[in-house]
C-alpha cells in the first residue's frame, strides 16, 4: 500500500511539472510562432528581393497559404508565404519551410513523457492547453510512442559489452501477471551498474536462463573470468548459471531472503526475536564467527520448529560467500542481498504500473528496455567499489588451486 501511494504521489508530481511545462509552451508559442514567420520571410525576401527592388529574375512573391510547422512536439499552423517561378508557372519551394515540417524530436520527446507519468489517453488534453497546437491526437502519441520504444528495445538487445568487466551480477525476476521478466544487474569494476538484459519467461527455469546468459555472452559478456552472482533462492537461476559460468561463477545467496525465509515458519511471536538474531549473526564479519552463531540459532530453532532449522541449513554455506572470501567487512553492504537489483525493478515499476493492460509480449518488451534505458545513467555505484579487483583476485585464487581449502586461498 505504502508503495502505492509512493508512486502516486510521483507520478502526481510528474504530470504537475508536465502541466507547468505546457503552462510556460503555451507563452513560449507566439514567440516561436513570430521567430517561424520571420524565418520564412527572410528566405522569400532572399529569393524575389525587397518590395521594390528591381526585379532581374523570374521569382515573385505570391501571397501565402495555410500550413503547419513543429516547435519541438508541438504541431502548430502558420501562414506560409508563397514564392512563384512565373516563367516556368510553378511553385518555387521555401528550404526553411520544409525544415520546419520535421518533427526531429517528437518520438524523443513522446516517449520521455510517456515514461515519466502522462498516458496516452491524457496527452491531447494537456497538449491543448495551448490554443495554437494540433495534431496530437491519442492515436498519433501512440504510434509514435510505438515506434520510438521500439528502437529503445532494439538498441537494448543490441548493445555490446565487448571491452567490459563486470565482476558481479545481480538476478533476479520481475512479475507482469502471468509472465516473468528476469533481469540481469552487471557491477562494473570502478562500481558503476549496468542493465545487461532481460528475458520473458514463466518460471525461473534454468533452460531459459541458460538461454539470456548465452545471449550475453554472444554480445561479449565475459564468462571466462571469475564472477559473483548475488541470487535469491531459486535453483533454476543457480543451475542456468552454472550450465554457463561453470566453476568461475561464486554465488552469494541473499541473506535477506534467507532471514525472511527462515522467520516465515515461526509463530508470530518468535519472529521479531529471531529476525535481530539472524541479522546479528550475518552481520559478523569473520566467517568462523558468523557461521558459529547461525549454526548455535539453528539448534534453538530445532525446539519451536523444525521446519525453520531446516531452512536455515539450506544454502547456508553460500549466505557466507562475502564471509569465505573475507570480503564482508569491505563489500558486505553492497553486495549481501539482492537489494541494488530489487531497487532497479521497483524503479522500473514505477514506470510500467501505470500501464493498465498488457496486449502483448512486444509491448511489455518495449516497456521494459524504455525503463531500464532511462533509469540506467542514475543508478549509483556501489559502496566499497575499490575492493571489487580484490574480489577477483582471491575467487581467481580459488578456481586455481581447487584442492586447497577456500579459507587458505584468501588468507
Amino acid at each position: 500500500m505504502k508503495i502505492k501511494e509512493e508512486r502516486d504521489v510521483e507520478q502526481w508530481k510528474t504530470v504537475n511539472q508536465i502541466n507547468s511545462k505546457w503552462e510556460l509552451i503555451q507563452q513560449l508559442i507566439p514567440l516561436g510562432l513570430k521567430a517561424v514567420e520571420e524565418e520564412l520571410l527572410a528566405e522569400v525576401k532572399a529569393l524575389v528581393g525587397s518590395r521594390h527592388s528591381r526585379k532581374e529574375h523570374n521569382l515573385r512573391s505570391w501571397g501565402s497559404n495555410p500550413g503547419s510547422v513543429y516547435l519541438a512536439d508541438a504541431k502548430v499552423r502558420v501562414r506560409v508565404p508563397r514564392v512563384r517561378d512565373v516563367e516556368a508557372g510553378q511553385e518555387w519551394p521555401l528550404e526553411s519551410y520544409r525544415q520546419l515540417q520535421k518533427p526531429r524530436l517528437m518520438e524523443e520527446i513522446v516517449l520521455n513523457r510517456v515514461l515519466k507519468g502522462i498516458s496516452q489517453r491524457d496527452y491531447e488534453s494537456v497538449a491543448l492547453q495551448a490554443p495554437e497546437v494540433f495534431g496530437v491526437k491519442k492515436s498519433a502519441i501512440s504510434k509514435k510512442f510505438i515506434k520510438a520504444s521500439a528502437k529503445i528495445l532494439k538498441k537494448f538487445f543490441e548493445r555490446r559489452f565487448d571491452g567490459e568487466d563486470f565482476i558481479a551480477i545481480f538476478i533476479d525476476g520481475k512479475s507482469f501477471l502471468d509472465t516473468m521478466m528476469v533481469v540481469a544487474l552487471g557491477v562494473r569494476r570502478d562500481g558503476s551498474k549496468c542493465v545487461l538484459g532481460f528475458t520473458e519467461t514463466s518460471t525461473e527455469h534454468h533452460k531459459p536462463i541458460m538461454d539470456f546468459l548465452r545471449s550475453l555472452a554472444d554480445r561479449g559478456l565475459k564468462i571466462e573470468h571469475e564472477t559473483l552472482f548475488i541470487i535469491d533462492g531459486s535453483k533454476g537461476l543457480r543451475k542456468g548459471i552454472e550450465e554457463i559460468f561453470g566453476d568461475k561463477a561464486f554465488f552469494q545467496r541473499c541473506q535477506w531472503h534467507k532471514r525472511e525465509n527462515v522467520v516465515s515458519h515461526l509463530p508470530e511471536k518468535h519472529r521479531d526475536r529471531f529476525r535481530k538474531k539472524l541479522q546479528a549473526a550475518y552481520d559478523k564479519q569473520l566467517y568462523v564467527t558468523a557461521k558459529r552463531s547461525l549454526l548455535t540459532i539453528e539448534k534453538e530453532l530445532k525446539w519451536i520448529n523444525q521446519s525453520a532449522a531446516n531452512s536455515l541449513l539450506e544454502g547456508l554455506e553460500e549466505t557466507l560467500t562475502l564471509h569465505r572470501l573475507n570480503m564482508f567487512a569491505k563489500l558486505g553492504t553492497s553486495l549481501k542481498t539482492t537489494n541494488p537489483i530489487e531497487n532497479v525493478n521497483r524503479l522500473i515499476e514505477n514506470r510500467v504500473g501505470k500501464v493498465c493492460r498488457w496486449k502483448n509480449s512486444n509491448q511489455r518488451q518495449r516497456w521494459m528496455a524504455c525503463a531500464a534505458f532511462e533509469l540506467e545513467p542514475r543508478l549509483r555505484k556501489i559502496r566499497g567499489h575499490q575492493f571489487l579487483g580484490e574480489l577477483r583476485s582471491k575467487m581467481r585464487a580459488i578456481t586455481r588451486n581447487k584442492d586447497l581449502d577456500v579459507l587458505a586461498c584468501v588468507a
